[in-house]
């Protein structure tokens, strides 16, 4: 069975629409979202990455309101059975070798730390973890350190249609 942890840059996706979006609603319709999970911090991300387009007029104060609230409901609020992971300091300092080995920065970094950490549990079921993300350097990181990955800006649905069926 397929589990899918997102980076910010892909969940945003979920709540404003931009390129991939379409494949994030796909992903949501038919998974339960008990196979779906962030870091908390990227919960946050996403909603700080909606303040920004509110503020600079990429969406309305009405886009914003509809999609903060999605966001609180679904991931935030914990009311939906989507996971959200917290970023103990062992996680921090064990995401410093992937900064210096990836070149990148530290939440990205804590990210593929967390997705790495969930993949070797997953593997102990025979489940695996797919890393969303848009983020090319987070992608590469995470191919180069050995996860499955999707971008939903330019892989294909079908790809998502053969992990969930």
């Amino acid at each position: 069975m397929y589990y899918f942890y997102f980076d910010a840059s892909a969940l945003v996706k979920r709540y404003i629409r931009e390129s991939g979006s379409e494949k994030m609603l796909f992903l949501f319709a038919n998974v339960p979202l008990e196979r779906l999970s962030c870091l908390t911090l990227g919960a946050i991300e996403v909603f700080w990455i909606c303040v920004r387009k509110r503020n600079d007029n990429r969406i309305t104060s009405h886009q914003f309101e509809r999609a903060t609230t999605h966001l609180r409901h679904e991931v935030i609020n914990n009311q939906s059975g989507f996971k959200t992971i917290s970023a103990p300091d062992s996680l921090v300092w064990d995401s410093i070798r992937l900064i210096e080995m990836h070149s990148l920065n530290s939440v990205d970094a804590m990210v593929l730390r967390s997705a790495l950490d969930t993949a070797t549990e997953l593997r102990s079921t025979a489940d695996r973890l797919v890393l969303v993300a848009s983020d090319q350097r987070l992608l590469r990181a995470a191919h180069a350190e050995g996860l499955q990955i999707f971008n939903p800006e330019i892989d294909s649905q079908q790809t998502l249609t053969d992990w969930i069926s």
